[in-house]
Order: C-alpha cells, then structure tokens, then sequence
C-alpha cells in the first residue's frame, strides 16, 4: 500500500479546489484551514477503503473531500469554543479574522461538504448522505459532552471513551465506510471496514491525548498542554484519579477546578503528577488494547491478505505518531 499515491492524489484534488469566491471574507477562511496541512487522516482511508475494495480509488475523491472538509469545520468551531490559538502551529481562524467569521466560515464548510456527495449517482448519494448525516449529528453529540465534561467532576473512564468514540471515532469509521459504499462493496465489508475505524479511532483520540501532554510542541502542531487549561476529563486526567493517593487527587482537582491567568505552573504540576502516578504508560497500553481490536475486525473483511497487511501496517504507524 502506498500511502504516498493516495496523499498525492488528494492534495491534487484539493488544490483543484476553487474557492476564490465572493464574498471573500467568507470562502478566505475556508481556504485557508483546508490548506494548512495536517496528517489527512479521515480523506486517505475512505481512499484506502475504495482501493482495497474495487482496486481503484480515483472516484472515492469527492467523498474523501466531503469527509476532509466536515472534519475541517468542526475545527474551526472547536477552535472557538476552546480559545486554542493555535492549529497545527498556525493561527487559528477565529484568532486570524474573528469568531464570527470562524462561526460563518465553518457553517459554509458543512454545506460545502455535502455538496461533493452530488458527484454520485443517486444509489450511492443517498448512502453516503444517511451516513453522513448520521456521523455529524453523532459527532456534535460528542462535542456537547466534551462541553459538559468540563464542568463536572464526575466523569467516569467508560463516559469519556463513549464522548471520544462520538467526536473523534464514528468520523474516522465513516470515512472507511464512505470509500466502500463508492467502491459498491456489500453490506458485510462496509460494516467490517466501518468496525475497523471506530476502534482504530478511538486509539487515535488517546494518542492525541497523550501527545497533547507529552509531545513535542515543534512536532505537535498544537499548544502543548491545552487539555490542562481546559480541564479537559481526558483519560490521563480520570485515570489518574482513580489510582493516585489522596494527596495527588486533591492537587489535580484543585487545578481542574479554575481558570488562570497563568497557566505554566498549572501545566508544570499537574503533568508531573500524572508521571509520578505512570499514566503515560497506562495510557500506551489502553492504546495498543484498542489498536489491536481494530485489527481483529480486519479478520472478518475479504480482502487479499496483504492488504489486510498493509491496513495493520497504517494503524501501527498511526499509534507511535508524533504528530
């Protein structure tokens, strides 16, 4: 599998992309998140999924770029609603222009995204649209609860998988079962693929959580940190919680429970706690737990062994990212 053929062929399509429309301040900002890189995750595994399926994947693009572009606007609107500044080591949009702009721009992107699905007949439009549907309702599901979360002190480990599962997992699932549903695939190789993705998904989240303390801010893209600042109930935070001893437990809630002004002592103490308790390990391990489920859904696809391979290759590389 050739990874690097499926990310050629989607920047190509994207650079094809027009959007030097009028009014500008509206289509700029669009342009503007949709090039500024990322891994492309989401677009290149509804490619995959075509490939493996049909041997092609050329006619998967509008779809990728549909699932690309949603991804993009719930960004640009996370982005907002956490005051992150930055958004892979750029300004973010509402941080470039403004919120209003950020709020307009991304509900331009939603409809956009929709939009690409009209390069289909109708069969596979009305798939891909349900699905589409589906996914985004669930992902705002996901987004409230991470809201709620915040503000409460009773999250539990099963609560947050089931939030990150709607705001980060079912997306990555869809954009397997979107390449499949192009490539015409039965029911059974849709779901299979859709399985593969909601766990590899879930494993990618907690990944990003863990980079998002421990990884390197030059690498990362992101603000290091930003989960502390926000009292975000991240599994490093629920995990720690539940084994450290009374001491530690008072800390953490004690810095989870107010904003600063300040936040490097917050971030300083509050990751030293959770080495001290090892979370950094108990996090890899539930990583490689949900990496490994996601391959045992490769089982039930009929596909050539080496492309199971290949999918098995992608997902290990997914999880020792540092990006």
């Amino acid at each position: 599998m050739d990874l690097t053929k499926y990310y050629q062929s989607f920047i190509s399509y994207l650079e094809q992309q027009d959007f030097n429309r009028e009014p500008k301040n509206l289509y700029t900002p669009v342009d503007y998140i949709l090039q500024l890189g990322g891994k492309r995750l989401r677009p290149l595994l509804t490619l995959i999924a075509c490939d493996v399926v049909s041997g092609s994947f050329d006619k998967a693009l509008p779809a990728a770029m549909a699932v690309e572009t949603f991804h993009n606007f719930t960004l640009v609107h996370d982005d907002i609603m956490d005051e992150a500044p930055l958004r892979r080591g750029k300004a973010t949009v509402h941080e470039k222009w403004d919120v209003n702009t950020g709020i307009l721009s991304g509900d331009a992107m939603l409809i956009l995204a929709y939009q690409y699905f009209e390069n289909y007949e109708p069969v596979v439009f009305q798939k891909l649209a349900k699905l589409f549907s589906k996914t985004a309702l669930e992902v705002c599901d996901g987004q409230q609860l991470d809201v709620d979360f915040e503000t409460r002190n009773d999250v539990t480990i099963p609560e947050y998988i089931k939030m990150i599962t709607l705001k980060t997992s079912v997306l990555v699932a869809a954009a397997l079962k979107m390449g499949a549903i192009v490539a015409e695939a039965n029911d059974e190789t849709a779901i299979a693929l859709y399985n593969f993705g909601l766990n590899l998904g879930i494993a990618f989240q907690l990944q990003d959580d863990y980079l998002d303390t421990f990884g390197n801010p030059e690498t990362f893209g992101k603000q290091i940190g930003g989960d502390i600042i926000e009292n975000k109930k991240t599994y490093l935070y629920l995990k720690c919680l539940e084994i450290a001893n009374k001491e530690d437990q008072e800390k953490l809630q004690f810095f989870y429970n107010q904003k600063l002004e300040d936040n490097s002592i917050k971030i300083i103490e509050v990751t030293r706690i959770f080495e001290q308790n090892d979370i950094p390990t108990l996090i890899q391990n539930l990583i490689e737990e949900y990496t490994q489920k996601s391959f045992e859904d490769l089982k039930q696809l009929n596909i050539s062994e080496s492309a199971k391979e290949s999918l098995i290759s992608f997902g290990k590389n997914l999880m020792t990212r540092k990006v």
